[in-house]
């Protein structure tokens, strides 16, 4: 059990999910989405993202009020709604996207230092994934030392890494040139960006990676001082972060044409403001980077240990992983994870090209269990469990959960076939731990239903191997 002075409040929760999603990806987003669309279809790529976003952050909040005995988020939800399988897939699909994300902050910060020392390279240098194996089992024992204690410094590293995204901000809107802006507003002139629906499509993608942090809030859901505090805290954070994003975005379009940001180097906001006010604009956004950095590290490793906890606790998992120390800290859940991102910071060292594929394959994993959270939500309202006496808002909550679904059967399509096939392969040998956690409970280990979608995994991942081995596919 976890004792009350270990609860955290809403603003530890708001920061848990700010810190989540503002990491790496908003100090590279100018050239991010110039590289995809035009200004014309950025605004409406934000549009779109933003509904959709908003209505999951919807969906975790009103699975969080009507379902407050599910503590974990995201794979409770589709453990509760469509089986054990599904749950642990989710769980095992999250968690691997967590540690590979954190893999990619951890070479994008010594990317970034390297600005200051060029001994660290791109990031993967040998000194660069020494320095980086040592700040990840700082990492560790910092968090040893108790949930509460790294979600308070986590709370300050959120707080330190906005002054210099407040401060890029502010200068972006002074130097703003409207002529700029609109300037080939719909890209017209650039045959590569296509179609102003293609560059929609293509910006959107881009979007999907910084807003992964979002169930933050729901996955410290049996931590929280307040359950109520929980759905409170996604939406908070969604609204600050989407607003912080569309900001940056925008405003980088006003200084410098999408021809110019597309060619600048990351982390692009750097680039921006060093156009605006000299070196120093792009010395303070790469320390604001590396602070951003520290921080999402810090929230990720908290994460990626908390949802294999989560799911060990009620035998999604194998039991070994349910350990926790004297505070109260998923000892056997934390040293899996970190143990698998110091082999995976070696592989970098080798195989750099790998490594930024996979990242890509993080964020197309993750893209399922937001899919049966939202299908979650519809259950509940089609089934009218939890609205005995709810009126209109089961019509309400239904549409929202709709329009959650329905994005991300989009993003899953969107990500590709090659990424479904290659995350098969990733999602196949996790059944091995789930074996194990129905063994232990002396249950059979699929369901019928469950069998046929294993089958169709282990087809996928079968595919997937022989793509590797024949060279259709690539990683």
């Amino acid at each position: 059990m976890t004792d009350a002075s270990n609860k955290l409040k809403l603003g530890a929760l708001v920061a848990l999910v700010v810190g989540s999603m503002v990491g790496g990806g908003i100090f590279s987003l100018p050239q991010n989405i110039a590289a995809s669309a035009s200004a014309g279809a950025t605004l409406i790529g934000w549009l779109i993202t933003g509904v959709g976003m908003l209505t999951l952050a919807f969906v975790f909040q009103t699975l969080a009020n009507r379902k407050p005995q599910l503590d974990g988020g995201v794979y409770v939800y589709a453990k509760a709604g469509f089986g054990d399988y599904m749950g642990f897939s989710s769980a095992w699909g999250y968690w691997i996207s967590a540690w590979i994300g954190n893999v990619s902050y951890m070479v994008l910060l010594f990317s970034t230092l390297g600005y200051f020392f060029p001994v660290f390279g791109e990031g993967n240098t040998l000194t660069a994934i020494i320095c980086a194996s040592v700040l990840l089992w700082l990492l560790h024992f910092l968090v040893l030392r108790g949930i509460k204690e790294a979600a308070f410094i986590n709370t300050v590293t959120t707080i330190a890494k906005m002054v210099p995204l407040a401060l890029f901000i502010v200068i972006a809107a002074i130097a703003f040139k409207m002529d700029v802006f609109t300037s080939d507003f719909w890209g017209k002139s650039n045959t590569e960006l296509g179609s102003v629906m293609d560059q929609v499509r293509n910006m959107m993608l881009v979007t999907v990676w910084v807003f992964i942090g979002i169930e933050g809030a729901s996955i410290f859901s049996a931590r929280a001082e307040k359950r109520s505090d929980v759905g409170k805290a996604t939406v908070i954070g969604f609204i600050g972060v989407l607003l912080l994003l569309i900001m940056v975005n925008v405003l980088s379009q006003g200084i410098l044409a999408q021809a110019q940001l597309s060619g600048l180097k990351n982390p692009s906001m750097a680039g921006v403001l060093e156009h605006v006010v000299g070196p120093w604009g792009a010395m303070l956004i790469s320390i604001g980077l590396i602070v951003s950095l520290a921080g999402a590290l810090l929230s990720w490793t908290l994460l990626c240990a908390e949802i294999i906890f989560s799911s060990a606790k009620d035998h999604t998992m194998p039991e070994f992983l349910r350990k926790e120390n004297g505070n109260h800290v998923p000892v056997n859940a934390l040293w899996l994870t970190n143990g698998l991102i110091q082999l995976f910071l070696v592989v970098t060292l080798f195989n750099d090209a790998t490594y930024l594929k996979l990242l890509y394959l993080a964020t197309s994993m993750i893209l399922v269990p937001y899919f049966w959270s939202s299908a979650y939500a519809v259950l509940l309202a089609v089934r009218g469990e939890t609205y005995e006496n709810a009126g209109g808002e089961r019509n309400k909550d239904l549409l929202i959960a709709l329009i959650s679904t329905i994005y991300a059967v989009w993003l899953v399509y969107a990500a590709g076939v090659q990424y479904l096939l290659l995350s098969a392969l990733l999602y196949a040998p996790g059944a091995i731990l789930f074996a194990k956690a129905k063994r232990e409970l002396g249950q059979p280990v699929f369901t019928n239903i469950e069998k046929v979608i294993f089958v169709v995994v282990l087809i996928g991942a079968g595919i997937a191997a022989y793509g590797l081995y024949d060279g259709f596919l690539s990683l």
